[in-house]
């Protein structure tokens, strides 16, 4: 099972499906109003007029024109075109049919028990029933004076309402170097971490390190067999073996450190050993008797100094290249602590009162079958040892014992198969599978000069993330990384990765916040002044289209924020940054800033330095930089 896990899986402990959006929306349903404490005036009014048609239907109710019973759910949504409003409702076709009445006769009503509120410009019945909002030029101009006011806070909110989440993402088995296919899930899953932090949830990040089991001890018998030919040896090296020059590496610095004092005989080594699949045997018998074999030869002690080594020097280059990366965690969480503290035995002797474990040629077994498992897993081998999957069981087990209330894994896409058995698992322990939510991540794919480069850690032949982050840049890495859906297959282009053109996603968002710093500049060096009362107090002549154009966008920051992080998608953010330059570069291309009529510089200064702001803000909960200069 070891091998399945290879690249899934944050002070380090020693020795498909998307159920949670629906939760985060169930938890804070019941404190919508509540929910934008930092999200400023037209997020508020979104509230409000929930607000307002709520107290509508309570005025129909108290009259008898609407049943009593009824509690509707009033959604209010954007129009797609300003032409029918900024914000439309169908809660008159959804009490149609309670109501037994038309939806555009509710409608009349509806709107008719509207109290007057004086950020609403006008309203309007559509279509069979649809009810649109016009807002008034003042609350949207209200927009940049949130931003300006708020600053790095604009968009954030309390609506997590500091309920407790933990992110494990990335947990690559340290038996290698970070790959690029790596450098997704780790992108991915600081992004969503970063945004459920804004939006108010307490998010512990974590990384799950595999410290102990098979994969790791194919990795001591590599280093051991590079150790050996480092004293002079010459054998064969299996196939099943870690190949890369990072083995090299581990052993030389075991050599440098004990010299040739844990030195034995080669063919000792591989005495009994079976064939190699070359030979015309088994791969993985061969490496396991390898495995036996050292373990025998070196004993408990030297063993364990030979499996150490490999872990240190690839767990402390994984901490490294992912702190470089902008990717930090609370835990780093050891497998091997589980062994030690006795988490895995308890978990079993749990499976097993339960009644989900029996015996089979000398191994347990978990009944996953009861649960929709399409298979029962082995916990415990016929030589006694637990397998991986019982580790993860235990480690499970203590993520909910630890009291969150979601539990996020991000995994490959290739362990879909997995998350049956784990929440099977869960259940049978009698805890709820449903406080735990997998996201499955499809590797990237990584395209040089038009041509796929391939990656294989047993092989050693693959780019490493450092290197990536080397070609490309950080900025570059972790932006391209969630501009798609996680479960997307995703294409990463260097060249364009690379390039400084509009093409470039990144490069474009970064250019805009750059601009907005040049102006600023400039206006310090033709000796201007920029007011930033008197700009609010003459905001209301902001009335070109490519003004409203951006004010709107702007305003549109915190929905997008919070859906993203409801639903666990930064690339929402990233479409959103996009979009958002784009409107900015347009009205950088059609106006002057730096005019001599003061009142219309103020406001104009005002408008983009709240965009600049808004790009800050959103590269920031990417992991991406805003740069002053480009």
């Amino acid at each position: 099972m070891a091998n399945e896990r290879d690249n899934r899986r944050p002070v380090y402990r020693q020795p498909g499906y998307n159920a949670g959006a629906d939760r985060i929306r169930e938890d804070c349903r019941a404190t919508i109003t509540d929910a934008n404490r930092y999200c400023g005036a037209i997020t508020h009014l979104k509230t409000q007029l929930t607000k307002l048609l709520n107290d509508a239907v309570a005025t129909l109710q108290a009259e008898g024109t609407l049943p009593a019973e009824l509690a509707p759910e009033v959604m209010i949504e954007r129009t797609r075109d300003r032409a029918h409003g900024d914000y439309a409702s169908n809660l008159a076709l959804m009490l149609a049919k309670p109501a037994r009445c038309k939806p555009r006769e509710i409608a009349e009503k509806l709107v008719a028990a509207i109290d007057p509120d004086e950020q609403l410009q006008k309203i309007e019945i559509a279509g069979p029933g649809f009810i649109n909002f016009f807002l008034d030029n003042q609350a949207w101009h209200s927009v940049i004076d949130d931003i300006l006011a708020q600053g790095d806070l604009y968009g954030r909110s309390d609506y997590g309402k500091q309920r407790r989440i933990q992110v494990e993402f990335v947990s690559a088995n340290p038996t290698g170097p970070l790959h690029v296919g790596h450098g997704r899930g780790a992108a991915y899953g600081a992004a969503v971490a970063d945004l459920l932090a804004a939006i108010g949830y307490n998010v512990h990040r974590e990384y799950y390190v595999n410290d102990a089991g098979r994969q790791m001890d194919i990795l001591a018998a590599s280093v051991y067999l590079r150790y050996l030919e480092l004293c002079g040896a010459t054998l064969t090296f299996p196939a099943n073996g870690y190949q890369g020059d990072y083995v090299w590496d581990i052993a030389a610095s075991l050599h440098r450190a004990h010299g040739e004092a844990l030195q034995h005989p080669v063919e000792a080594v591989f005495q009994d050993v079976p064939a190699d699949e070359p030979a015309g045997g088994d791969r993985e018998a061969h490496i396991d008797a390898i495995i036996a074999r050292t373990r025998t030869l070196l004993g408990q002690i030297r063993y364990r100094l030979v499996f150490d080594e490999g872990l240190n020097a690839i767990l402390g280059n994984i901490r490294q290249d992912l702190e470089e990366f902008g990717v930090r965690y609370d835990e780093w969480f050891s497998e091997r602590s589980l062994s030690d503290n006795r988490s895995v035995e308890a978990a079993i002797e749990r499976l097993q009162r339960s009644g989900h474990v029996y015996e089979k040629n000398g191994a347990l077994w978990f009944m996953s079958t009861d649960f929709g498992d399409e298979k029962d897993r082995v916990i415990v081998r016929d030589n006694g040892q637990s397998t991986y999957f019982a580790s993860d069981i235990a480690y499970h087990a203590n993520k909910l014992e630890r009291g969150y209330d979601r539990v996020i894994d991000i995994w490959g896409a290739d362990h879909h198969g997995y998350v049956p058995r784990v929440k099977a698992a869960l259940k049978a322990l009698g805890d709820d599978p449903d406080r735990l939510d997998v996201l499955l991540v499809q590797f990237a794919v990584l395209y040089r000069g038009g041509e796929k480069v391939q990656m294989s850690t047993r092989s050693g032949e693959f780019v490493t993330l450092r290197e990536l982050r080397r070609e490309v840049g950080n900025d570059a890495a972790r932006f391209f990384y969630v501009m798609r859906k996680c479960e997307q297959h995703m294409d990463f282009d260097l060249d364009l990765a690379k390039s400084q053109s509009n093409d470039n996603p990144v490069y474009y968002i970064q250019y805009a916040h750059a601009r907005v710093r040049s102006v600023f500049r400039q206006l310090q060096e033709k000796h201007l002044n920029w007011d930033r009362d008197a700009g609010s107090e003459g905001l209301s002549i902001l009335l070109e289209s490519h003004e409203q154009d951006l004010i709107i966008s702007l305003s549109r920051y915190p929905e997008v924020l919070e859906t993203a992080a409801i639903h666990h998608e930064p690339h929402q953010l990233t479409h959103y940054l996009r979009e958002l330059a784009n409107d900015f570069h347009t009205y950088y291309n059609a106006h002057t800033f730096l005019v001599d009529d003061t009142k219309v510089r103020n406001a104009r200064l005002n408008l983009i330095e709240a965009t600049r702001q808004v790009i800050e803000n959103g590269l920031g909960l990417l992991g991406v930089s805003a740069p002053d200069t480009m």
